[in-house]
């Protein structure tokens, strides 16, 4: 949800220009800071930066996004293999028009994977459905080595000028093997039935496969074991992150409703995050509307997302905290910026507040991405944000 000022809300940005009482209550009786999620020399994607918030070295556990989705969909890695996440996205007249294949619903999505399977899967080539336009794709034999372009990187972009490439003479055969899956799904796509239904009623085609983030199975110690945790809990409707949770120790909770859009159940995660609270130790509670939003470019609808957030997530649940006799800490922060104008990420800081019932509040009274720069804890990285929510440090 963190972005730029935009000159159609006044000058502010969507944070600031939304209605944020619950969060802006937070940011009064808590403590600010910024954090950067995005460590030198790492693109600034979900993965990486969930893998930050929640304190790992990126740099010493990062096996690429699809690995990370395959644990949430209970599919193992195994020796040999290389996990990818694969979009099925949209292009026309030879150009990436939508990463999400204008968010194709999981049936006709599940329809399309599963005769690209027959198709194009053999020993060495399998793929799986997943969450709407998100997939994976696992290849036996390939080398990670080789520069994959994320499809929400580069829309507009000819989609043959961000064709995978080898970084050394030895991935040369993973990359071609990739980019002629492409070619091939855009063969067969583009006149299936479900792209035929869609075309007819003005949607966006999903006429192309698009592997990206390439890696072997992760090793990471739990956050339970590295913060001595009991329990927790991870509640998204996003495989990634769900993903990170498995590895992290956490148990996903599924929410029915629950879409990834600005139309999810924010109700049903917000009563699920009460409910596993009253079992664990620890919940990490992830929304990915804002996302969606920026990738968009629309503002408006920006807005609405992160006002649904503060409304009706962020509010019920202090409100029922209150009740409660158990003192429970609560953080709000975004993973990363995604600005509506350049409808990507980016590795820029982002702002967080961490509210400890019976601590000294650092007179920060409204939650945005400028006056957290204010707050107690300044800037902070590596795993800074994760001990100073789960430590008090």
């Amino acid at each position: 949800m963190a972005d730029v000022p935009i000159a159609g809300l006044g000058g502010l940005t969507p944070l600031q220009a939304a209605d944020t009482p619950a969060m802006d209550m937070l940011a009064a009786k808590g403590c600010s800071g910024m954090l950067h999620t995005v460590p030198a020399g790492f693109a600034p994607g979900s993965e990486i930066a969930n893998l930050s918030v929640l304190g790992y070295d990126v740099a010493q556990v990062f096996e690429g996004r699809g690995s990370l989705e395959a644990a949430s969909m209970g599919i193992d890695i195994e020796p040999g293999e290389m996990a990818m996440r694969c979009n099925l996205i949209c292009v026309d007249d030879g150009k990436i028009k939508s990463h999400s294949a204008g968010h194709i619903s999981n049936e006709e999505a599940g329809e399309l994977i599963a005769f690209l399977q027959r198709e194009l899967g053999d020993e060495a080539v399998r793929l799986f459905p997943g969450v709407s336009y998100r997939h994976l794709l696992k290849l036996r034999g390939g080398d990670k080595r080789i520069h994959c372009t994320p499809p929400h990187d580069v829309p507009g972009v000819p989609f043959r000028n961000v064709l995978v490439r080898a970084e050394c003479e030895e991935a040369v055969p993973t990359a071609r093997r990739l980019n002629s899956l492409i070619l091939r799904s855009q063969e067969l796509l583009d006149r299936h039935p479900v792209n035929l239904r869609r075309a007819s009623a003005g949607k966006d085609k999903a006429n192309s496969l698009w592997p990206w983030s390439p890696g072997y199975k992760p090793r990471m110690d739990t956050l339970l074991h590295m913060y001595g945790l009991r329990s927790g809990v991870v509640i998204s409707a996003v495989d990634l992150i769900r993903g990170i949770g498995v590895y992290a120790g956490l148990t996903p909770v599924l929410v029915p409703g629950a879409t990834g859009l600005y139309d999810t159940n924010y109700e049903g995660k917000a009563r699920a995050a009460l409910d596993a609270l009253r079992e664990n130790d620890f919940v990490y509670l992830h929304i990915e509307a804002s996302d969606e939003a920026g990738h968009e470019g629309d503002q408006q609808l920006k807005l609405r997302t992160i006002e649904y957030l503060d409304h009706r997530v962020v509010q019920p649940i202090m409100d029922e905290l209150r009740t409660w006799s158990e003192p429970v800490t609560v953080a709000v922060l975004p993973d990363h910026p995604t600005p509506c104008a350049l409808r990507t990420h980016t590795g820029d800081p982002v702002p967080f507040v961490i509210y400890r019932p019976g601590s000294e509040p650092d007179g920060v009274t409204v939650y945005d991405e400028f006056a957290a720069r204010a707050g107690r804890y300044g800037e902070l990285r590596g795993d800074g944000f994760i001990r100073a929510l789960l430590q008090g440090q």
